[in-house]
């Protein structure tokens, strides 16, 4: 939800005079604008289950009972959380900022392949921590780098970064398994594949458990981030710049070059998820590997209406569905890619949620 409702959103009385929000219309628009595509998302899931010959509860029951009400599963659960954090909190600065990143996917690739084609070549000549620092500080830089075209189209030529973000995502995916084929696969194997980073030198598991310690470094990433965004004046500038560019600009504010470092943060952001995911678990980048996670961030984003709070909440269930939905697959017979139905359905319920809130506040007016 977002921190501060805009006064031009404000419903108005009959004289003309602003109204304040109630309680009653605030928990509204939660419901309509949260709360109530989650519930239509499912239930349209539902029926298509259904139709295919599954019995939807047995299908979601199964995903809690794998992914909740087991311990392993509830690992798996809080692992596969550390990237999608980082997507988060990169999205966040962007949509706040009023700029859509849409091309997360290319840098978060290409920011893996940075992470893995480094790290192994350093274990052995720098220590542990400054092999994954290093790791760390490449990807998010290589992601940064990325966004560099959308960027100046953006702010000097205003370019709709709809389309360049997107068509660069599309590149950077061709790139990322272009570099592992050509120029960072292991020669070691015959599988097209980059060197695999040894468990011992990933980063830390958590306690006794299985959980990446990526998984801190994703929370704090999305908290730094929303308070970035909601207590100083860097945030607040961006914030004024996504809501009116032309006021900013009479402000004093440089608008260019503070949409150049909304992208720069927000693909380094993206980078660092690349980077969290092999040097915490996977170890390498295989030729060919796509996971999505930074277009099946986006409505948990939007859901959260920007706020870092709302967004790890919604991560963690969504990460639960993800790990879940891939036990169910196997037992019942239900594609693996059923989850990718579930965000699209929960897209148009988000759209139409918007609608319905826009509707009604036209008639408050």
């Amino acid at each position: 939800m977002q921190d501060q409702i805009n006064t031009a959103d404000t419903p108005t009385d009959s004289a003309g005079a602003r109204r304040p929000v109630t309680e009653r219309s605030a928990f509204q628009r939660i419901l309509t604008l949260t709360v109530g595509p989650i519930i239509a998302a499912f239930l349209l899931s539902a029926i298509i289950l259904v139709l295919v010959g599954v019995n939807p509860l047995t299908y979601y029951g199964y995903i809690l009972e794998r992914s909740l009400f087991s311990s392993l599963g509830l690992q798996q659960t809080a692992t596969r959380m550390a990237p999608l954090l980082f997507l988060a909190a990169g999205l966040i600065v962007a949509f706040r900022a009023g700029i859509w990143n849409l091309g997360t996917d290319g840098q978060f690739l290409l920011g893996a392949v940075a992470a893995a084609a480094t790290a192994p070549l350093l274990v052995g000549i720098l220590p542990g921590w400054a092999v994954l620092l290093v790791g760390f500080l490449l990807a998010a830089l290589v992601g940064a780098l990325w966004s560099v075209i959308p960027a100046l189209l953006k702010a000097y030529q205003g370019v709709n970064e709809i389309i360049t973000t997107l068509m660069m995502s599309f590149l950077g995916v061709l790139l990322a398994a272009t570099l592992v084929k050509l120029i960072f696969r292991d020669p070691s194997t015959t599988v097209p594949q980059t060197r695999t980073l040894p468990v011992d030198d990933r980063l830390p598991r958590l306690f006794d458990t299985s959980i990446s310690s990526g998984l801190i470094w994703g929370l704090i990433a999305v908290l730094a981030v929303h308070l970035m965004m909601t207590r100083t004046s860097f945030g607040l500038r961006l914030r004024m710049v996504g809501a009116n560019p032309v006021a900013a600009t009479h402000a004093g504010l440089s608008v260019p070059l503070l949409t150049m470092a909304t992208f720069g943060l927000s693909a380094g952001l993206a980078g660092l998820a690349g980077a969290s995911e092999i040097l915490g678990v996977a170890g390498n980048v295989p030729a060919n590997w796509n996971p999505a996670y930074g277009l099946m961030v986006i409505p948990l984003v939007f859901l959260a209406r920007f706020n870092g709070f709302g967004a790890i909440v919604l991560v963690f269930f969504y990460s639960a569905l993800m790990i879940g939905s891939e036990s169910a697959a196997r037992r019942l017979g239900v594609p693996q890619n059923f989850t990718l139905v579930l965000v699209a359905s929960l897209l148009i319920c988000l759209g139409l949620g918007e609608y319905i809130d826009q509707h009604k506040r036209k008639k408050e007016r």
